[in-house]
Order: structure tokens, then sequence, then C-alpha cells
């Protein structure tokens, strides 16, 4: 087989492969943006009816208020909970009991 022959099969292949997942309800999930702020207060203003946490950005997970590494820690930021949980962060179970 020549290769302008398996590169045009491969091709075929990647399109009908996509075309299946879109016909099977291949429906998109999409993380909502993160507005990420420097001061708790600014974050509560920017989510008034929801908790504000500290998103630790290198490590994928948020905390709590009532957890010790709320707010430390250089690569990090104050976010509302509901954009921490819908990109896809994770609570950290460190400190609760």
């Amino acid at each position: 087989m020549s290769w302008t022959v398996f590169a045009r099969r491969s091709g075929a292949i990647a399109v009908a492969v996509a075309v299946l997942m879109c016909a099977a309800g291949g429906t998109e999930v999409l993380a909502t943006p993160l507005t990420p702020f420097r001061d708790e207060a600014q974050a509560q203003r920017h989510c008034p009816q929801d908790q504000v946490v500290w998103l630790d950005f290198r490590k994928g997970v948020y905390y709590g208020k009532r957890q010790r590494r709320y707010g430390q820690g250089f690569d990090g930021s104050f976010v509302c909970l509901s954009e921490a949980r819908d990109s896809f962060y994770r609570r950290s179970l460190l400190g609760l009991r």
C-alpha cells in the first residue's frame, strides 16, 4: 500500500469517526470560566449568593474557610464555589473533620 492511499484511507476513517460521534449525541461539556480574585471581599461581591473558596491552581483543589490552607499560597486565588466546581476542581479533604 502506498503512502498516499494510506493517508486517504486514514483521513476517511477520521472523518467517519467524527460524523459518528456527532450523530451519537456528542454533546460538549464546557467548563465555566473562572473569575479569580486576590481579595476575598471582591470574590464575595462577585457572587453574593455563593460561598467563596481558595483555589489552589497547582494542586487542582479548593479549600473552604474552615480549612487551614484557606487563603494561603502563591499559586491560588479566591473564586466562587460554583465556578470552581463547574471548572472540575475538586474539594480538598485536608483539615475537614
